[in-house]
């Protein structure tokens, strides 16, 4: 019963038996061999983007800060979420690697960037000219930290509000499988044909060992321009990997037959279910989206001290979502748990979980 992160869960067996099979023989190295090379034009054709240019790296991190130090100068603001990623968990990776651009945090309910809140900065940005932080770029996680999607829509209006400040749209995508897989519309209108002009395509939480794609949609990066510097960058920073075509073999398992989407689709399906069944358990209520709608894999719920023993007590693994009460707290106190589900989580799994939460020993 792991639900601390999707980041938990294994590799699916298809994968990882593709990383074996690159086992034997040789390949020219640093990316210029056929395997990757043959991923990034499939991702080329899964986002209908024939002009995108595509890089391979092994962690979110990477993705995200070698993303955002091609779009901003050190002398610019990155406007992201105040409970995003970037923000939250990379240790300010996206500063060190843009050389200083500064984190500007806009806010938002359940982790989404409120479009009226980003157009009111942007239109107050750098008033005193030089002596400001200029605009540099959007960045927006899809699915949120707080488990929320954003409707294409939503995106289409952050991307025309950041569009028209004349800054790029960055789309942390570290569960977009999951995203596409909950919006029902292609991988194209969940990314570039809403706007996004970078997209971070995660497959770690989905599945994979360690492969992560970074698509540059936007003109800039079709002539080359900021491709190159991509490339730079990746290189400076200590992620070009060498035997790149074990990270390809990952990625392009992944996105054969779908096989991303199936398992993102999964791990929705297991997140709805395991919010049905507590939502019927005593001592547990379900907060953020999920207190409506699971949109995506993760949920997240108040629960009472004693249901927290118990769940515990019997193996049950999930992270807080802020920080808890003390253990010695009363069993009427409130713990907020985050569950994530995973490619790999099971019905029995869910099942077991709600048994227990709701067995109260009487």
């Amino acid at each position: 019963m792991n639900f601390a992160s999707d980041n938990a869960a294994g590799v699916h067996p298809k994968i990882m038996e593709a990383v074996a099979a690159e086992a034997a023989g040789s390949a020219p190295g640093y990316g210029n061999d056929p395997l990757t090379q043959s991923v990034e034009a499939r991702i080329r054709e899964i986002f209908e983007a024939p002009d995108a240019q595509v890089y391979l790296v092994a962690t979110g991190t990477a993705a995200n800060a070698l993303s955002l130090a091609c779009l901003c100068p050190p002398w610019s603001a990155i406007y992201a979420h105040t409970v995003s990623h970037v923000e939250e968990d990379e240790a300010g990776a996206p500063e060190f690697f843009t050389g200083g651009a500064k984190l500007t945090l806009v806010g938002g309910e359940h982790g989404k960037v409120d479009p009226d809140a980003l157009a009111k900065r942007l239109e107050n940005a750098a008033p005193r000219g030089i002596h400001n932080v200029q605009k540099g770029a959007l960045s927006i996680t899809q699915i949120t930290e707080i488990g929320a999607l954003y409707s294409l829509d939503e995106i289409r209006r952050l991307t025309a509000i950041a569009h028209d400040a004349g800054i790029p749209v960055h789309m942390d995508g570290a569960r977009f499988a999951n995203a596409v897989a909950a919006l029902g519309c292609s991988p194209a209108e969940a990314s570039w044909k809403a706007g996004v002009d970078v997209l971070c395509l995660g497959a770690t939480k989905n599945g994979a060992l360690a492969a992560e794609a970074v698509i540059l949609f936007d003109p800039e990066s079709a002539d080359r321009g900021r491709a190159f510097e991509f490339e730079l960058r990746r290189k400076r920073g200590g992620h070009l990997i060498s035997k790149m075509r074990y990270v390809a073999a990952q990625m392009g398992v992944y996105l054969i037959d779908g096989l991303w989407l199936d398992m993102a689709a999964h791990a929705n399906a297991m997140a709805a279910r395991l919010a049905t069944g507590l939502r019927g358990v005593e001592g547990a209520t379900l907060t953020g989206p999920a207190e409506g709608n699971v949109q995506g894999n993760m949920i997240f719920a108040d629960l009472r001290m004693d249901l927290h023993r118990r769940l515990a007590a019997a193996g049950a693994r999930y992270y807080p979502s802020v920080k808890p009460p003390p253990d010695e707290s009363p069993d009427t106190a409130l713990y907020p748990a985050r569950l994530v589900c995973s490619f790999q989580t099971t019905e029995d799994e869910v099942d077991h979980f709600i048994e227990i939460a709701g067995d109260s020993g009487a």
